[in-house]
């Protein structure tokens, strides 16, 4: 595992990498949160996370966060992988937000398990914007039911879009494309349900520049801050 040391050298590089990516775009590097992943790694790079100032972390998997949770305390947790039906009950509650949710199915799930606890859980909607049949998602066609039923759950707060782009290292246009097609369905919902949908999580360790330039206001890196597992 690399040191802390390590860790702030990788942050320091990501950071430039951002900040270059938002003058390339024109944006300012405030619009755009970096969101590191923490899955796989122990709980003490989410440790490293907290000393350098960044105070929300996401994870794939949730009993690996809820073990993590017990450890680590004054951080916020997003689940970014794809949440099973019987695992909601645990997610209420324990995750600050869920960006993967893709169905009416689990959107009714999370709400009776939020009314159950007395919560009002903030969620994305989860798109498969690159129509990759590797990825979760609700199809792009399908997004508006999905975004109806949403706004009528009375304890759950939509507040934006989330997608994992196709992996396609040798042409970026791909992943470009798929992010600029989740941007131009957020301002197509926005406008059809007069709803603010304020974030696009979009964009990882080796397309987030093209994730920038499409308008991601989120970043999720994994590799890029801690390496790779051996």
């Amino acid at each position: 595992m690399i040191s802390q040391v390590e860790f702030e050298e990788n942050l320091l590089q990501v950071r430039r990498e951002i900040t270059q990516a938002c003058r390339n775009s024109g944006r300012l590097e405030s619009s755009v949160r970096l969101l590191p992943v923490t899955k796989n790694w122990p709980s003490e790079v989410v440790a490293y996370c907290k000393r350098a100032g960044i105070f929300s972390v996401g994870e794939n998997r949730v009993q690996e966060a809820l073990e993590k949770q017990k450890l680590i305390q004054g951080v916020s947790w997003e689940l970014i992988g794809h949440l099973q039906g019987n695992k909601v009950g645990k997610v209420v509650g324990a995750f600050d937000r869920i960006q993967t949710v893709d169905s009416e199915k689990l959107l009714n799930r999370l709400n009776e398990a939020s009314i159950r606890k007395d919560e009002s859980q903030r969620i994305l909607l989860q798109v498969n914007a690159g129509k990759d049949p590797a990825k979760y998602g609700c199809s792009l066609d399908a997004a508006p039911f999905l975004l109806e039923k949403a706004l009528a759950q009375g304890n759950l707060s939509v507040e934006g879009l989330m997608t994992i782009a196709p992996y396609s290292p040798d042409n970026p246009d791909v992943a470009k494309a798929a992010f600029f097609e989740l941007r131009n369905l957020r301002d197509r919902l926005s406008a059809q349900f007069a709803v603010d949908l304020p974030e696009l999580s979009m964009g990882m360790t080796l397309d987030m520049a093209q994730a920038i330039e499409a308008g991601s206001t989120m970043v999720r890196v994994g590799s890029a801050l801690f390496g790779k597992r051996r």
